[in-house]
């Protein structure tokens, strides 16, 4: 695999880059409540206290990312995966996408993780990305290291790594995309 292009998976009725980091902590766990209610899609899943964990994991990621010479523009990510992951397309009722080309993704504006975010930062193993945001040079000496879990992990069974995620941390790069909205 050498796509190196980041895709943004979302349900098609609700438009792209719709972000619960976004909104008001009380919003957020009304938006939550809801999507759980409903049990339509993977997100129904997620414990009530996803969102106190979540923002807690983005402040880390942000963080890291500024130390590593990141200029992030907003204090939460728009999460997207490097390469094609079908796998995220079953999250949907009605699962539709956005591309973005690895040239139009700013390097002081993106970072990566080997694998989800969320798990990535809270997974205890001995396995070195754990913990680990990358930059855009650093992923791709990842990528040589380890290969794309999209390929070695496409059942999940062998660890949480499904796909390698692209952090967004500037509204102007998915600007052009949310006229789907």
């Amino acid at each position: 695999m050498t796509d190196l292009n980041a895709y943004h998976y979302f349900e098609k009725s609700l438009g792209p880059f719709r972000n619960l980091s976004s909104l008001s902590d009380k919003e957020a766990e009304t938006v939550t409540q809801r999507i759980r209610h409903q049990g339509r899609n993977f997100a129904s899943q997620r414990s009530s206290d996803y969102m106190m964990i979540r923002r807690e994991i983005e402040r880390k990621a942000y963080e890291q990312f500024i130390s590593k010479g990141g200029k992030p523009t907003n204090r939460y990510p728009h999460y997207m995966t490097l390469g094609a992951c079908a796998w995220l397309e079953s999250w949907y009722t009605e699962p539709d996408w956005v591309m973005i080309s690895w040239e139009s993704l700013p390097a002081d504006s993106v970072s990566f993780t080997y694998g989800d975010l969320f798990p990535t930062m809270r997974y205890m193993d001995d396995k070195p990305y754990r913990k680990q945001v990358y930059t855009k040079d650093e992923i791709l000496d990842v990528i040589q290291s380890y290969g794309w879990p999209q390929e070695w992990n496409r059942q999940g069974e062998l660890a949480p790594e499904r796909y390698i995620e692209v952090q967004v941390w500037n509204e102007g790069i998915i600007r052009p995309y949310r006229h789907l909205d």
